[in-house]
């Protein structure tokens, strides 16, 4: 074991240090710039399920655990495109920079469209009411790029990049 220490070492250290090739596509959101919409650490209690195709089945968003009632607070800066009811649910919409959009249902919305608000700022709060919501109430948190579905967990992720010790 202690022979091959040196050489899992020296892969380690090659792998982190090795240029990562660009993705193709638009690039990612930039972290540190969102919020979580729940205060706290909110159970995810159904994640994102990207459909096949635009038409497929999924779930274009992520569910998470709160009680009816709590803040929703605004993933990041923008201006709301949209604060009312779809298929009788209460919605928030929110346009953000690159393109994004933040999408926040069931929402008693206490803004309006046209609107701009802060990350962290309250948009409305909860109703309960959530289909499969195995939970008192569940937050859809939904994202999208134009009209691609992304994982809005996503933009409260933390990339790490380690450096050379100079």
């Amino acid at each position: 074991m202690r022979a091959a220490f040196p050489a899992v070492l020296t892969a380690l250290v090659v792998a982190v240090l090795a240029p990562v090739p660009a993705a193709a596509g638009p690039a990612p959101p930039v972290v540190g710039a969102w919020t979580s919409p729940v205060a706290g650490r909110p159970d995810v209690t159904r994640p994102f399920e990207p459909p096949a195709h635009a038409y497929g089945p999924g779930h274009r968003g992520v569910d998470l655990g709160a009680a009816p009632g709590t803040p929703v607070l605004a993933a990041g800066d923008g201006v709301v495109v949209f604060a009312g009811m779809v298929a009788g649910r209460p919605v928030v919409s929110i346009d953000h920079a690159d393109g994004l959009r933040t999408t926040y249902e069931p929402v008693d919305p206490v803004v309006g469209a046209g609107q701009r608000v802060a990350r962290g700022s309250p948009v409305g709060t909860l109703a309960p009411g959530h289909a499969g919501c195995p939970v008192e109430a569940c937050l859809h948190w939904g994202l999208r790029r134009g009209e691609e579905y992304l994982d809005p967990l996503l933009l409260l992720v933390v990339r790490v990049r380690l450096l050379p010790l100079r």
